[in-house]
């Protein structure tokens, strides 16, 4: 009996994928194929011994992109409502550059901004200043996010304007650590401390990279 190549997938990965059911008498008719000697010599000889040789190859190639992209929509379904988040944070960092509500408290001392939130939301945000590693705290504001009320941190660097969005972190949704780039802006996220944090900023890559290390660094 063929062994079963599905067998040690775990059960959570193959209840998600996607399956593809062949054709009938596929199999009867590559067998079939793969069983017949050479006709004819010469090129004509060579072409179909080479293509025999091949078709198992090919065949184990097609099976095994497949189940490649049943994984990878898999894995995309346990972490797709980031995106949406992603978005709406795009779209708040947008909304306070283009306004003059970018910042509800401006103060660049850190224990001027924490206690500013204390009563405005159920949760108390982390206050970090990075000033010393470039990335200097400027204020914060109250924003909106996932249906509820946000903090909002505001940091600076070189005229550039990065938005710090918290959130308490929900249960059993701990998403994994992220730098990713949407609509031009710059976009990293993680969690510490059961909170969930999303940067957000039109800085290049490798130094949304920095500040995000650096704000992990000093949590």
């Amino acid at each position: 009996m063929d062994n079963d190549p599905m067998a040690e997938l775990p059960a959570d990965l193959k209840q998600h994928m996607t399956r593809y059911k062949a054709p009938p008498g596929l199999k009867r008719r590559i067998r079939y194929s793969l069983a017949q000697p050479p006709r004819g010599s010469g090129f004509f000889g060579a072409a179909r011994a080479s293509w025999n040789r091949w078709v198992p190859v090919g065949a184990s190639f097609a099976c095994g992109a497949l189940l490649a992209v049943s994984v990878m929509t898999y894995r995309a379904g346990t972490t797709a409502d980031e995106g949406p988040v992603e978005s709406q944070v795009v779209a708040s960092h947008v909304r306070s550059l283009m306004g003059d509500h970018l910042m509800d408290v401006a103060s660049t001392d850190q224990h001027t901004v924490k206690p500013w939130f204390t009563g405005k939301l159920d949760y108390a945000p982390p206050v970090i200043d990075l000033a010393e590693d470039g990335f200097p705290l400027v204020g914060g504001r109250l924003d909106y996010v996932q249906d509820r009320p946000a903090a909002a941190l505001v940091y600076r660097r070189r005229g550039h304007t990065i938005n710090v969005f918290i959130l308490p972190e929900q249960a059993g949704r701990r998403a994994a650590a992220a730098l990713t780039t949407d609509h031009g802006y710059q976009v990293a996220r993680w969690t510490h401390a059961g909170m969930r944090f999303w940067a957000v900023s039109d800085l290049s890559r490798e130094e949304m990279a920095k500040f995000a290390a650096g704000m992990q660094a000093a949590q």
